[in-house]
Protein backbone atom coordinates (compact mmCIF):
# COMPACT_ATOMS: atom_id res chain seq x y z
CA UNK A 1 0.00 0.00 0.00
CA UNK A 2 0.93 3.67 -0.28
CA UNK A 3 0.64 6.20 2.51
CA UNK A 4 0.21 9.67 1.06
CA UNK A 5 1.42 12.39 3.39
CA UNK A 6 -0.15 15.84 3.58
CA UNK A 7 1.65 18.71 1.84
CA UNK A 8 2.49 20.28 5.21
CA UNK A 9 3.63 17.04 6.89
CA UNK A 10 6.82 17.48 8.88
CA UNK A 11 9.84 15.20 8.95
CA UNK A 12 8.70 14.18 12.44
CA UNK A 13 5.30 13.15 11.06
CA UNK A 14 6.99 11.05 8.38
CA UNK A 15 9.21 9.28 10.90
CA UNK A 16 6.21 8.44 13.09
CA UNK A 17 4.60 6.70 10.11
CA UNK A 18 7.85 4.90 9.23
CA UNK A 19 8.16 3.58 12.78
CA UNK A 20 4.55 2.35 12.74
CA UNK A 21 5.25 0.55 9.44
CA UNK A 22 8.32 -1.12 10.93
CA UNK A 23 6.37 -2.14 14.05
CA UNK A 24 4.18 -4.16 11.69
CA UNK A 25 7.35 -5.89 10.40
CA UNK A 26 7.01 -4.20 7.01
CA UNK A 27 9.42 -2.06 5.00
CA UNK A 28 8.93 1.66 4.34
CA UNK A 29 10.24 3.16 1.10
CA UNK A 30 10.10 6.96 0.90
CA UNK A 31 9.57 8.92 -2.29
CA UNK A 32 9.94 12.67 -1.82
CA UNK A 33 7.96 14.59 -4.44
CA UNK A 34 7.88 18.31 -5.10
CA UNK A 35 4.75 18.80 -2.98
CA UNK A 36 4.46 15.79 -0.71
CA UNK A 37 6.08 12.56 0.44
CA UNK A 38 4.73 9.12 -0.43
CA UNK A 39 5.62 6.14 1.76
CA UNK A 40 5.49 2.80 0.01
CA UNK A 41 4.79 -0.10 2.35
CA UNK A 42 6.00 -3.52 1.22
CA UNK A 43 6.01 -6.96 2.78
CA UNK A 44 3.33 -9.44 3.72
CA UNK A 45 0.73 -6.96 4.87
CA UNK A 46 -2.40 -9.02 4.32
CA UNK A 47 -3.29 -8.94 8.02
CA UNK A 48 -2.44 -5.26 8.54
CA UNK A 49 -5.24 -2.95 9.57
CA UNK A 50 -4.73 -0.05 7.15
CA UNK A 51 -6.86 2.43 9.08
CA UNK A 52 -4.22 2.53 11.84
CA UNK A 53 -2.19 4.84 9.59
CA UNK A 54 -5.05 7.21 8.74
CA UNK A 55 -5.13 8.66 12.24
CA UNK A 56 -1.42 9.44 12.42
CA UNK A 57 -0.43 13.12 12.17
CA UNK A 58 0.40 14.32 8.66
CA UNK A 59 -1.26 11.39 6.83
CA UNK A 60 -3.59 12.38 4.00
CA UNK A 61 -4.79 8.99 2.76
CA UNK A 62 -3.87 5.31 2.36
CA UNK A 63 -4.10 3.62 -1.04
CA UNK A 64 -3.80 -0.15 -1.50
CA UNK A 65 -1.62 -1.37 -4.40
CA UNK A 66 -3.30 -4.18 -6.31
CA UNK A 67 -0.26 -5.45 -8.20
CA UNK A 68 1.93 -8.21 -6.71
CA UNK A 69 4.94 -5.96 -7.40
CA UNK A 70 4.78 -2.72 -5.43
CA UNK A 71 7.92 -0.61 -5.87
CA UNK A 72 8.03 -1.32 -9.61
CA UNK A 73 4.39 -0.36 -10.10
CA UNK A 74 3.06 2.88 -11.56
CA UNK A 75 0.52 2.74 -8.78
CA UNK A 76 3.42 3.50 -6.44
CA UNK A 77 5.32 5.98 -8.64
CA UNK A 78 3.09 7.40 -11.42
CA UNK A 79 5.83 9.44 -13.12
CA UNK A 80 8.68 7.89 -15.11
CA UNK A 81 11.80 7.09 -13.12
CA UNK A 82 14.87 8.72 -14.64
CA UNK A 83 18.59 8.35 -14.16
CA UNK A 84 21.46 9.78 -16.18
CA UNK A 85 23.63 7.74 -18.54
CA UNK A 86 26.16 9.68 -20.60
CA UNK A 87 24.08 12.84 -20.50
CA UNK A 88 20.82 11.09 -21.38
CA UNK A 89 18.09 10.88 -18.75
CA UNK A 90 17.04 7.29 -19.33
CA UNK A 91 13.26 7.09 -19.23
CA UNK A 92 12.75 10.69 -20.36
CA UNK A 93 12.27 11.99 -23.92
CA UNK A 94 15.76 11.04 -25.04
CA UNK A 95 16.47 7.62 -26.55
CA UNK A 96 19.56 5.87 -25.14
CA UNK A 97 21.69 3.68 -27.44
CA UNK A 98 23.90 0.97 -25.93
CA UNK A 99 26.09 -0.90 -28.40
CA UNK A 100 29.15 -3.10 -28.61
CA UNK A 101 30.25 -6.71 -28.98
CA UNK A 102 28.66 -9.68 -27.29
CA UNK A 103 32.05 -10.65 -25.86
CA UNK A 104 35.28 -8.80 -25.30
CA UNK A 105 37.73 -10.84 -27.37
CA UNK A 106 40.81 -8.65 -27.81
CA UNK A 107 42.02 -5.08 -27.41
CA UNK A 108 41.89 -4.40 -31.14
CA UNK A 109 38.42 -5.89 -31.55
CA UNK A 110 36.99 -3.93 -28.62
CA UNK A 111 38.57 -0.55 -29.37
CA UNK A 112 37.74 -0.64 -33.07
CA UNK A 113 34.14 -1.53 -32.30
CA UNK A 114 33.81 0.96 -29.42
CA UNK A 115 35.16 3.87 -31.44
CA UNK A 116 32.92 3.03 -34.38
CA UNK A 117 29.70 2.81 -32.35
CA UNK A 118 30.55 6.02 -30.48
CA UNK A 119 31.12 7.85 -33.74
CA UNK A 120 27.78 6.52 -34.99
CA UNK A 121 25.95 7.88 -31.94
CA UNK A 122 26.05 5.29 -29.13
CA UNK A 123 25.81 6.58 -25.56
CA UNK A 124 27.15 3.50 -23.75
CA UNK A 125 29.34 0.50 -24.51
CA UNK A 126 28.19 -3.05 -23.97
CA UNK A 127 30.63 -5.96 -23.78
CA UNK A 128 30.79 -9.24 -21.91
CA UNK A 129 33.83 -10.26 -19.88
CA UNK A 130 31.97 -13.17 -18.25
CA UNK A 131 29.65 -15.06 -20.60
CA UNK A 132 26.94 -17.59 -19.67
CA UNK A 133 26.99 -20.01 -22.61
CA UNK A 134 24.75 -22.94 -23.44
CA UNK A 135 27.78 -25.19 -23.93
CA UNK A 136 30.56 -25.47 -21.33
CA UNK A 137 33.00 -25.76 -24.25
CA UNK A 138 32.11 -22.39 -25.76
CA UNK A 139 34.10 -19.22 -25.16
CA UNK A 140 33.31 -18.04 -21.63
CA UNK A 141 34.91 -14.57 -21.76
CA UNK A 142 38.25 -13.04 -20.76
CA UNK A 143 37.28 -12.38 -17.14
CA UNK A 144 39.05 -9.53 -15.38
CA UNK A 145 41.34 -8.99 -18.37
CA UNK A 146 38.21 -8.22 -20.39
CA UNK A 147 37.02 -5.76 -17.74
CA UNK A 148 40.37 -3.95 -17.94
CA UNK A 149 39.92 -3.60 -21.70
CA UNK A 150 36.43 -2.19 -21.18
CA UNK A 151 37.85 0.44 -18.82
CA UNK A 152 40.44 1.40 -21.45
CA UNK A 153 37.68 1.71 -24.05
CA UNK A 154 35.71 3.93 -21.65
CA UNK A 155 38.72 6.19 -21.13
CA UNK A 156 39.24 6.58 -24.88
CA UNK A 157 35.61 6.98 -25.98
CA UNK A 158 33.97 8.51 -22.90
CA UNK A 159 31.23 5.88 -22.97
CA UNK A 160 30.00 4.29 -19.73
CA UNK A 161 30.34 0.50 -19.63
CA UNK A 162 27.50 -2.03 -19.41
CA UNK A 163 28.65 -5.58 -18.65
CA UNK A 164 27.05 -8.79 -17.43
CA UNK A 165 27.29 -10.16 -13.92
CA UNK A 166 26.75 -13.86 -13.29
CA UNK A 167 27.35 -14.46 -9.58
CA UNK A 168 26.85 -12.54 -6.30
CA UNK A 169 30.50 -13.01 -5.35
CA UNK A 170 31.55 -10.95 -8.39
CA UNK A 171 29.75 -7.79 -7.22
CA UNK A 172 32.77 -6.01 -5.76
CA UNK A 173 34.88 -6.79 -8.83
CA UNK A 174 32.37 -5.71 -11.45
CA UNK A 175 31.25 -2.56 -9.66
CA UNK A 176 34.88 -1.39 -9.72
CA UNK A 177 35.01 -1.67 -13.49
CA UNK A 178 31.47 -1.12 -14.80
CA UNK A 179 28.94 1.70 -14.81
CA UNK A 180 25.89 -0.57 -15.24
CA UNK A 181 25.53 -4.21 -14.18
CA UNK A 182 23.60 -6.33 -16.65
CA UNK A 183 21.58 -9.23 -15.26
CA UNK A 184 21.12 -11.49 -18.26
CA UNK A 185 18.06 -13.45 -19.30
CA UNK A 186 19.39 -16.70 -17.84
CA UNK A 187 19.77 -15.03 -14.43
CA UNK A 188 16.51 -13.09 -14.33
CA UNK A 189 15.20 -15.34 -11.55
CA UNK A 190 18.53 -15.89 -9.80
CA UNK A 191 17.23 -14.38 -6.57
CA UNK A 192 20.57 -14.42 -4.77
CA UNK A 193 22.03 -12.37 -7.61
CA UNK A 194 19.04 -9.99 -7.71
CA UNK A 195 19.40 -9.36 -3.98
CA UNK A 196 23.14 -8.77 -4.37
CA UNK A 197 22.84 -6.22 -7.19
CA UNK A 198 20.05 -4.53 -5.26
CA UNK A 199 22.26 -4.17 -2.20
CA UNK A 200 25.12 -2.84 -4.35
CA UNK A 201 23.14 0.34 -5.18
CA UNK A 202 24.83 0.15 -8.62
CA UNK A 203 22.78 0.86 -11.78
CA UNK A 204 21.25 -2.33 -13.19
CA UNK A 205 19.99 -3.45 -16.60
CA UNK A 206 17.63 -6.39 -16.03
CA UNK A 207 16.84 -8.57 -19.05
CA UNK A 208 13.66 -10.57 -19.40
CA UNK A 209 14.08 -14.33 -19.44
CA UNK A 210 13.06 -16.02 -22.67
CA UNK A 211 10.49 -18.01 -20.65
CA UNK A 212 9.19 -15.25 -18.37
CA UNK A 213 5.92 -13.35 -18.35
CA UNK A 214 5.78 -9.57 -17.96
CA UNK A 215 4.64 -9.95 -14.35
CA UNK A 216 7.56 -12.28 -13.60
CA UNK A 217 9.98 -9.74 -15.08
CA UNK A 218 8.55 -7.00 -12.87
CA UNK A 219 8.69 -9.24 -9.81
CA UNK A 220 12.39 -9.81 -10.55
CA UNK A 221 12.84 -6.03 -10.69
CA UNK A 222 11.01 -5.82 -7.35
CA UNK A 223 13.78 -7.85 -5.72
CA UNK A 224 16.34 -5.23 -6.77
CA UNK A 225 14.13 -2.29 -5.82
CA UNK A 226 13.33 -3.77 -2.41
CA UNK A 227 16.93 -3.04 -1.37
CA UNK A 228 16.53 0.66 -2.10
CA UNK A 229 18.28 0.52 -5.48
CA UNK A 230 16.12 2.70 -7.74
CA UNK A 231 18.53 2.74 -10.71
CA UNK A 232 16.96 -0.10 -12.67
CA UNK A 233 16.27 -0.48 -16.39
CA UNK A 234 14.36 -3.45 -17.76
CA UNK A 235 14.92 -4.96 -21.17
CA UNK A 236 12.74 -6.97 -23.55
CA UNK A 237 15.02 -9.36 -25.47
CA UNK A 238 12.64 -11.83 -27.09
CA UNK A 239 10.78 -14.85 -25.75
CA UNK A 240 10.76 -18.50 -26.78
CA UNK A 241 7.76 -19.57 -28.86
CA UNK A 242 7.01 -22.32 -31.39
CA UNK A 243 8.48 -20.11 -34.15
CA UNK A 244 11.89 -21.30 -35.38
CA UNK A 245 12.67 -18.81 -38.16
CA UNK A 246 14.27 -16.47 -35.61
CA UNK A 247 16.30 -17.14 -32.47
CA UNK A 248 13.51 -15.72 -30.29
CA UNK A 249 10.22 -13.95 -30.89
CA UNK A 250 10.30 -10.21 -30.20
CA UNK A 251 7.45 -9.36 -27.84
CA UNK A 252 6.74 -5.88 -29.17
CA UNK A 253 3.49 -5.95 -27.19
CA UNK A 254 5.52 -6.06 -23.99
CA UNK A 255 6.93 -2.57 -24.55
CA UNK A 256 3.69 -0.56 -24.28
CA UNK A 257 2.41 -3.02 -21.66
CA UNK A 258 5.49 -2.46 -19.51
CA UNK A 259 5.33 1.30 -20.01
CA UNK A 260 1.76 1.24 -18.69
CA UNK A 261 2.56 -1.00 -15.70
CA UNK A 262 5.90 0.34 -14.48
CA UNK A 263 7.73 3.63 -14.03
CA UNK A 264 11.07 1.97 -14.83
CA UNK A 265 12.80 2.66 -18.17
CA UNK A 266 12.13 -0.01 -20.79
CA UNK A 267 14.76 -0.99 -23.37
CA UNK A 268 14.71 -3.41 -26.31
CA UNK A 269 17.45 -5.79 -27.44
CA UNK A 270 16.75 -6.35 -31.15
CA UNK A 271 19.85 -8.55 -31.53
CA UNK A 272 18.83 -11.41 -29.22
CA UNK A 273 15.20 -10.86 -30.17
CA UNK A 274 15.90 -11.99 -33.72
CA UNK A 275 19.25 -13.77 -33.81
CA UNK A 276 19.84 -12.55 -37.38
CA UNK A 277 21.57 -9.26 -38.21
CA UNK A 278 19.28 -8.79 -41.24
CA UNK A 279 16.26 -8.22 -38.98
CA UNK A 280 17.88 -6.12 -36.24
CA UNK A 281 17.26 -2.67 -37.75
CA UNK A 282 13.60 -3.37 -38.52
CA UNK A 283 12.91 -4.58 -34.98
CA UNK A 284 14.86 -1.64 -33.53
CA UNK A 285 12.64 0.77 -35.46
CA UNK A 286 9.52 -1.07 -34.30
CA UNK A 287 10.68 -0.98 -30.68
CA UNK A 288 11.18 2.78 -30.66
CA UNK A 289 7.82 3.27 -32.37
CA UNK A 290 6.23 1.11 -29.66
CA UNK A 291 7.65 3.33 -26.90
CA UNK A 292 10.99 1.81 -25.88
CA UNK A 293 13.31 4.20 -24.04
CA UNK A 294 16.40 2.79 -25.70
CA UNK A 295 18.15 -0.05 -27.48
CA UNK A 296 20.99 -2.43 -26.66
CA UNK A 297 22.55 -3.68 -29.90
CA UNK A 298 25.35 -6.14 -30.62
CA UNK A 299 28.01 -4.75 -32.96
CA UNK A 300 31.28 -6.42 -34.00
CA UNK A 301 34.05 -5.11 -36.23
CA UNK A 302 34.28 -8.53 -37.94
CA UNK A 303 31.11 -10.54 -37.19
CA UNK A 304 32.26 -13.56 -39.19
CA UNK A 305 35.18 -13.92 -36.76
CA UNK A 306 33.16 -13.33 -33.58
CA UNK A 307 33.59 -15.85 -30.77
CA UNK A 308 29.93 -15.48 -29.80
CA UNK A 309 26.73 -14.22 -31.46
CA UNK A 310 28.36 -13.27 -34.76
CA UNK A 311 25.20 -14.10 -36.72
CA UNK A 312 23.20 -11.40 -34.94
CA UNK A 313 25.95 -8.77 -34.72
CA UNK A 314 25.90 -5.72 -36.96
CA UNK A 315 28.97 -4.42 -38.71
CA UNK A 316 29.79 -0.86 -37.60
CA UNK A 317 28.54 0.70 -40.83
CA UNK A 318 25.22 -1.10 -40.49
CA UNK A 319 24.91 0.15 -36.92
CA UNK A 320 25.42 3.69 -38.22
CA UNK A 321 22.55 3.11 -40.65
CA UNK A 322 20.40 1.80 -37.78
CA UNK A 323 21.07 4.96 -35.76
CA UNK A 324 19.94 7.17 -38.64
CA UNK A 325 16.78 5.11 -39.11
CA UNK A 326 15.97 5.09 -35.40
CA UNK A 327 16.59 8.83 -35.22
CA UNK A 328 13.90 9.39 -37.84
CA UNK A 329 11.44 7.14 -36.00
CA UNK A 330 12.14 8.76 -32.64
CA UNK A 331 11.50 12.23 -34.09
CA UNK A 332 8.26 10.98 -35.64
CA UNK A 333 6.99 9.94 -32.20
CA UNK A 334 8.12 13.14 -30.48
CA UNK A 335 11.40 11.91 -29.03
CA UNK A 336 15.08 12.34 -29.90
CA UNK A 337 18.52 10.78 -29.82
CA UNK A 338 20.90 13.02 -27.90
CA UNK A 339 24.09 13.82 -29.84
CA UNK A 340 27.44 12.49 -28.62
CA UNK A 341 30.94 13.96 -29.02
CA UNK A 342 33.00 12.82 -31.99
CA UNK A 343 35.85 10.39 -31.41
CA UNK A 344 37.11 10.52 -34.99
CA UNK A 345 40.48 11.92 -34.02
CA UNK A 346 41.00 9.25 -31.36
CA UNK A 347 39.97 6.60 -33.86
CA UNK A 348 42.38 7.94 -36.47
CA UNK A 349 45.17 7.97 -33.91
CA UNK A 350 44.53 4.29 -33.24
CA UNK A 351 43.98 3.49 -36.92
CA UNK A 352 40.45 2.28 -36.15
CA UNK A 353 38.64 4.43 -38.73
Amino acid sequence: MMIIMQTDATEGDIQVVVKRVELNELQAHLVHGEERTVIGVVGDGRAIYQDQFLHLPGVDRVIPISRPYKLASREFIPQNSLFPLDGVKVGDQGIVLIAGPCSVESRTQLLETALAVREAGAHALRGGAYKPRTSPYSFQGLGEAGLELLVEAREITGMPVVTEIMAPEDISLLTRYSDVLQVGARNMQNYALLNAVGESQHPVLLKRSMMASVDELLMAAEYILSHGNRQVMICERGIRTFETSTRNTTDINAIPVLKSLTHLPVLLDPSHSTGHWEYVSAIARAGIAAGADGLIVEVHNHPSLAMSDGAQSLKPERFAELVNQVRAVSEAVGRKIEPVPSVRQAAMDLGAL
